[in-house]
């Protein structure tokens, strides 16, 4: 189901801005006792594994929206490949007694959450200064946002297992947030990124210019 699939999710989905949210001690407690009935079973995880949790990623999705549903989008070949929660591994492993599981995934989700909003803050620090056409921009503003997030996105993700998918989706996120609409954002990445990273490798500097550059040049073809 592609609303609990967190490649999916856009950066209206997850925009902090638009999505408030706030956990203190007593409702993170109160949250994990909700969750705790939603929790497989033993035998559940080894048959269904990762689908397993879909109960509670459904219930987290619908009392706080899409964005919730990347809780357990965990480093390395997780539940979902190549995300940047770390502690949370995978069901098969995470998936312990009721008592242990369910504040796990609250402080999984509230990870996730950090991870979004810091993002939010380093768009609003990178993201270009104003100016009629997106054209009129100096390139360098875009080659440095893209350096930076590549260089970000590849840390969190230790560059684990398909950690260039979520990578990618953070740049699109970061050219949605400068105003910049989904569809051309797909082609911008694309043409910037794609087939040069893979899994299990950082990209060197070299790369990471070259694709820096292509995207900021990308850029400025789809103004």
């Amino acid at each position: 189901m592609s609303e609990l699939w967190a490649h999916t999710l856009t950066w209206a989905d997850v925009d902090p801005r638009q999505h408030p949210f706030e956990l203190d001690a007593e409702a993170a407690d109160e949250l994990a006792g909700l969750v705790a009935p939603l929790l497989p079973g033993p035998e559940a995880v080894e048959e269904h594994r990762w689908r397993s949790l879909d109960p509670v990623t459904a219930f987290l999705v619908d009392r706080y929206g899409r964005w919730a549903c990347g809780w357990n989008w965990s480093v390395g070949e997780g539940d979902t490949d190549g995300g940047v929660v770390g502690v949370w591994c995978c069901a098969s492993h995470s998936v312990t007694t009721t008592d242990a599981t369910a504040p796990l995934v609250v402080e999984a989700l509230r990870e996730w959450r950090d991870w979004l909003e810091a993002l939010a803050e380093r768009f609003a620090a990178l993201a270009p200064p104003s100016a009629p056409v997106v054209s009129a921009v100096d390139p360098w503003h875009w080659e440095r946002a893209c350096t930076r997030l590549v260089t970000v996105v590849a840390d969190r993700t230790q560059a684990e297992s398909g950690w260039y998918g979520h990578c990618m989706q953070v740049l699109e996120w970061f050219l949605a947030y400068s105003g910049i609409d989904a569809e051309r954002a797909r082609e911008i990445v694309k043409s910037a990124v794609g087939g040069r990273f893979g899994s299990w490798i950082a990209p060197d500097v070299v790369v990471v210019d070259a694709v820096s550059t292509r995207f900021a040049r990308t850029v400025g073809r789809h103004a």
